[in-house]
């Protein structure tokens, strides 16, 4: 096992024992291990376990914002752990897996149904007004777009590569209407620190990738 995913199974752990209050409940570490198994699936070029700890890093730091940190943790565990690029229905997967495991795993009913709840968020990353949890996981999971330059570049290679099997005329048309509709927001980043520190150069990147994609 390399250092990274032992990491990412203490983190597991933490999160998990810490979202059921510290009380018994089963091993933590199967439930890792089937989650990391899941993020290392060869169709994914993108959405890998070094974008899961990328996530929770984001989290860490935005962690003070949400109501239930340790929910919002577990939610970015689950929140791409179905991910197939070919399927629509990834998030609702996601978040019926999390329905399924966690539950089993010791967790209250209360926090599986936020967890799920998060999950699922993230098909629009459009959380309402106050979901301080929602804005947390959405900034955490939308980070990358303000990435610098050269980390923006590999993250948009590794999702092309993802969508391999798409012809490059279809692929182009469809990354550029996402990246339209993304700029089309009001605000990428709801959390103060996102606003502050990410949307500027997220919002060039994404400025920069139209460009380079449309000839504009």
């Amino acid at each position: 096992m390399t250092d990274s995913a032992q990491s990412l199974r203490i983190r597991w752990q933490e999160a998990l024992v810490a979202a059921r209050g510290g009380g018994e409940g089963p091993d933590p570490l199967p439930y890792a291990d089937n989650l990391l198994a899941r993020w290392a699936e060869p169709q994914r070029k993108y959405h890998t376990t070094a974008h899961l700890a990328a996530v929770l890093d984001r989290i860490d730091t935005l962690a003070g914002h949400a109501a239930d940190p340790d929910a919002v943790r577990l939610a970015a565990w689950f929140h791409d752990a179905v991910y197939r690029p070919d399927r629509s229905e990834n998030e609702e997967r996601s978040a019926a897996l999390a329905e399924r495991a966690l539950p089993e795993a010791g967790v209250s009913a209360e926090v599986t149904a936020e967890v799920a709840r998060l999950v699922r968020l993230t098909v629009t990353h459009d959380p309402a007004a106050g979901d301080t949890d929602g804005e947390v996981l959405c900034d955490a999971d939308l980070a990358i777009l303000a990435a610098l330059p050269k980390e923006y570049a590999r993250y948009a290679a590794q999702v092309r590569e993802e969508y391999g099997f798409v012809p490059e005329e279809a692929f182009r048309e469809g990354r550029a209407a996402v990246l339209r509709q993304l700029l089309g927001l009001p605000r990428l980043f709801r959390t103060p620190y996102g606003a502050a520190e990410w949307e500027p150069r997220a919002r060039q990147n994404l400025l920069t990738e139209l460009e380079l994609l449309t000839g504009a």
